[in-house]
């Protein structure tokens, strides 16, 4: 069996690493290697999709640091804690840097006779040799022309991240912020360094942010030694309506572009990923051909299942954003209420967990 994969960002390195373990022969295909580009990013990774990376792809203990509670605020209530979540017997989920999962993850591929890179010099290539081909590249040939249907739901917002340097503090939790501007996200990824994600409304309109300012308003536990270099990226959602054309699978955020307030893109792809192997695997182990039935099989099981939960965001997102345009805390104090409910707190745990499959 031989599988082809365009791209060559961190959701192609995961799942070629996931093929490869199973002894599936991997081709990546790309015109640049684009995993570097940004260094302050960071991922959330759950605990049930953190110890299945560890378990069937690699172990990534060693980068990742694990947050043990979550703090969420809203301005509308003076800064007023409205949510708490906490596993007093695990960590909630991990933080790592992207740049860095993607290194860990190439330099394993590199070692392994089932990859190999191919650069694509030419607009022609032929794909008539393998059995399946994974899209995961937003400007491959296969997604102008099979992958251009989908639900595009736009911001009108940046995302601004940066990494904080700090002194030293017992640093494993996170905090959410829903400003009036939108929501700050303080990810802390050692005791002495802190992720910023920003999400800024119509900050299209505006020349700049000034972002240092804004992190140190909203700051209220760390003494800031340095604010690093501030990147910045376009904020919207889409769901692709196919997900495959015969034996061409889109994946990633090809598939599912999702708001970064609740840290749930990756985790989404994480468990695509566990998806396709299980049927992948099932069709290995009855020794019937891996074809185009493993992209419909996929589609019918995940399909339903990403479009709730991605719309399940949205509907976060637009009931903070409907609450900040109005100066109104009516949405933050229902938010409170429920959050003192275990039973209603457990269960929001559960789905950000493992998403729709609890």
């Amino acid at each position: 069996m031989k599988v082809c994969i365009l791209g060559s960002g961190l959701t192609a390195l995961t799942l070629a690493k996931a093929l490869v373990n199973q002894s599936i022969f991997v081709d990546a295909v790309f015109d640049v290697e684009n995993y570097k580009k940004n260094q302050s990013r960071t991922i959330g990774i759950s605990k049930s999709n953190f110890d299945y990376i560890n378990c069937n792809l690699i172990n990534i203990s060693k980068i990742a640091w694990k947050i043990k509670k979550i703090e969420i605020y809203s301005d509308n209530l003076k800064n007023e804690k409205i949510l708490n979540f906490e596993n007093h017997k695990d960590h909630l989920f991990s933080i790592v840097k992207n740049y860095e999962l993607c290194e860990i993850i190439n330099k394993s591929l590199s070692n392994s006779k089932f990859y190999k890179k191919i650069k694509l010099k030419k607009k022609k290539f032929n794909f008539n040799e393998y059995n399946l081909i994974i899209n995961t590249d937003y400007y491959s040939l296969f997604t102008k022309k099979f992958f251009n249907k989908k639900i595009i739901k736009t911001y009108n917002s940046l995302a601004y991240t940066t990494i904080i340097e700090h002194d030293n503090i017992c640093n494993d939790i996170a905090v959410q912020i829903f400003t009036k501007k939108g929501p700050m996200a303080f990810l802390p990824i050692s005791n002495n360094k802190t992720s910023i994600v920003y999400s800024i409304h119509n900050s299209k309109n505006n020349i700049k942010e000034d972002l240092n300012q804004l992190i140190r308003k909203y700051n209220f536990k760390y003494k800031i030694k340095r604010i690093n270099k501030v990147e910045t990226f376009d904020l919207k959602s889409c769901a692709l309506r196919n997900y495959y054309y015969e034996n061409i699978l889109a994946f990633g955020d090809l598939l599912h572009r999702i708001h970064p307030l609740a840290g749930q893109g990756f985790n989404m792809t994480i468990r695509d990923i566990n998806t396709l192997m299980n049927i992948i695997k099932e069709k290995i182990d009855l020794g019937l051909p891996i074809d185009i039935s493993v992209n419909s099989k996929f589609e019918n099981k995940l399909k339903h299942k990403n479009y709730m939960f991605l719309n399940g965001i949205n509907l976060i997102h637009e009931f903070f954003n409907f609450e900040r345009k109005f100066d109104n805390s009516f949405f933050s104090k229902s938010v409170k209420l429920l959050g003192r409910n275990t039973s209603i707190n457990k269960f929001f745990i559960q789905i950000a967990d493992k998403g729709m499959n609890i």
